[in-house]
């Protein structure tokens, strides 16, 4: 197996961990907390799905999906449209209230795009430095790999939240 198809394969496994998070999600579900300081479904998934989008953009030189695509505007965030989440307080986490089929759609235009990129890579890419600015500089294998860790991170979080809230009784 190639470790394009490797990494397709890996991302994939983030994409159904999403949607389970997801699926069939009311608004409380999805904006749960559980306690007033702690990450919710709704900003978790928008949070992964900007990270993995923002790297992508970078890595394929194009403006990210979430500007392209128009998902600034659908998701009317009340913050920067250029942020991620990174670094973000509590009352910004509570600012994402979007719905789980909003959110998965924009997950789902990332994923696509991250899936279609991968496939135009060769075993030679991946020793590609893709950021200098590290010691030891950093390739595109392990810039991927990255973004595959913060998202399985953060999808899994998202099913964790998911049953806290099940737990709560919503």
């Amino acid at each position: 197996m190639l470790s394009n198809e490797v990494l397709s394969e890996a991302f994939s496994r983030i994409r159904n961990v999403v949607h389970s998070a997801l699926k069939d999600a009311s608004i409380e579900v999805l904006t749960f907390r559980a306690d007033p300081e702690a990450n919710t479904i709704a900003w978790l998934v928008w949070h992964l799905s900007r990270v993995q989008d923002g790297h992508i953009a970078e890595l394929v030189g194009e403006e990210h999906v979430w500007t392209t695509g128009g998902w600034v505007d659908r998701f009317d965030l009340p913050f920067d449209p250029g942020a991620t989440g990174y670094g973000q307080s509590a009352d910004a986490v509570a600012g994402v209230r979007a719905d789980a089929e909003l959110l998965a759609h924009y997950y789902d235009a990332v994923h696509t795009r991250t899936i279609d990129y991968l496939h135009t890579l060769n075993e030679a890419d991946f020793d590609r430095v893709v950021d200098a600015s590290w010691d030891p500089p950093v390739t595109l294998a392990v810039r991927l790999v990255s973004i595959l860790s913060d998202d399985l991170q953060h999808a899994g979080q998202a099913s964790y939240v998911r049953g806290l809230a099940k737990r709560a009784g919503l």
